[in-house]
């Protein structure tokens, strides 16, 4: 399962990246006036999680499987 989603997120990377974007139109800033005073701006904490990533290795049994086919009357 854990191959699985890290499959997917390398997946969504690629082709997030994958995308070619080209500019057809120039942007410009309105022209504004603004008088102001005082204000502050916010503060953050973050405290983010630690991420350890890692491999090991694992052995785990697979069961066999034993098909039998149709059998073969000389029929076609």
């Amino acid at each position: 399962m854990n191959v699985v989603v890290r499959a997917l997120g390398i997946v969504a990377i690629l082709s997030a990246s994958a995308c070619d974007v080209d500019q057809t139109k120039e942007g410009s800033l309105p022209d504004v006036e603004v008088n102001t005073s005082g204000g502050q701006m916010p503060e953050f904490d973050v405290d983010t999680p630690t991420v350890n990533v890692g491999t090991e290795k694992k052995t785990i049994e697979v069961p066999t499987v034993d098909v039998d086919g149709p059998k073969d009357d000389g029929k076609e």
